[in-house]
């Protein structure tokens, strides 16, 4: 009797993300890919870059695309998917810092679970941000607390994990220095909605959870409804103010008057020169004008 060809896995991973558990039980991942009829090819990444150029060269040719790293790591992947326009099944074995991403879709923390969900796991469309032609898979964020996913040594983060990303937040807290700009967004709808200010934070996010710190799972986002969620802390007028901003964040709630919480599709941000960006924990380049638009069903991640 003829074999049943196996079917083709591809599998990037980042050695160096979270606490580098997943090369140690990589046997195991393997083996249980291989069980269950996979025929494995496994990509480490060395540096930045690297997670995207091998989704571009390689995934054409493999039936489903294993990412095993950080939201960055996974962020990579996705933008080289697109560019090429893959469509393709992805699984997802989160082994970073703060796992938002995977938090968000409900993703166990378990490697061994998610390796058995990529086997037995429905494919679940999810939306994905175009960031000025870069793709997002969960925030673009600016101001306080953006620099810490890049700035912080990844041995540290490593160690301390979310802890990191807090006491990185409060060191940005402690320097504050607002960001002027004008958000426009779903401009010549009955949706449109235009504000402006000065402010210490900025992120349009399709996600629960933010570094760990902000919560927004009170509010059902829904990661594939085709829209974005925005959220916009103005400058504080005195320290009572700031401290109220920082309680309401950090609770959930966003009650503050100083914070501004909407959805839209499109949405166009006028910014200070020089500001800059991260996108999933990435660094991205200020432009004077930003344009994020919501791509509904991007992607087919397994969960």
């Amino acid at each position: 009797m003829k074999k049943k060809p196996r079917k083709k896995l591809l599998l990037i991973m980042n050695p160096k993300s979270g606490m580098m558990l997943a090369p140690k039980h990589l046997s195991e991942i393997v083996s249980r890919f291989s069980n269950a009829g996979y025929l494995t090819q496994i990509l480490m990444t060395m540096g930045s870059g690297d997670a995207r150029r091998f989704a571009m060269k390689y995934a054409a040719d493999a039936d489903i695309v294993v990412v095993s790293g950080g939201d960055g790591t996974l962020n990579e992947v996705i933008d080289g998917l697109i560019t090429e326009g893959l469509k393709k099944n992805i699984g997802y074995i989160p082994a970073g810092s703060t796992n938002d991403f995977a938090n968000s879709v409900g993703l166990p923390k378990s490697i061994f679970d998610c390796t058995d969900i990529i086997i037995n796991g429905t494919p679940t469309f999810f939306d994905i941000g175009n960031f000025n032609g870069r793709y997002f898979s969960y925030i673009a964020s600016f101001g306080a607390f953006t620099s810490t996913s890049y700035s912080i040594p990844q041995n540290v983060k490593n160690i301390l994990g979310h802890t990191a990303y807090v006491l990185g937040g409060i060191k940005d807290i402690m320097s504050i220095k607002p960001v002027h700009a004008k958000i426009t967004a779903d401009e010549g709808t009955p949706n449109e909605t235009v504000t402006e200010g000065d402010y210490i934070f900025g992120a349009i996010c399709n996600s629960t959870s933010v570094g760990g710190i902000l919560k927004l799972d009170k509010f059902d986002v829904d990661m594939n409804d085709g829209l974005m969620e925005v959220l916009l802390v103005r400058m504080p007028r005195d320290p009572m103010a700031l401290s109220d901003i920082v309680t309401s964040m950090l609770g959930g709630s966003f009650r503050s008057d100083q914070i501004e919480f909407f959805s839209a599709k499109d949405i166009r941000v006028e910014i200070d020169t020089g500001t800059h960006w991260t996108l999933d924990g990435e660094y991205e380049e200020g432009r004077d004008i930003c344009n994020i638009t919501t791509m509904r069903s991007a992607i087919s991640l397994i969960k």
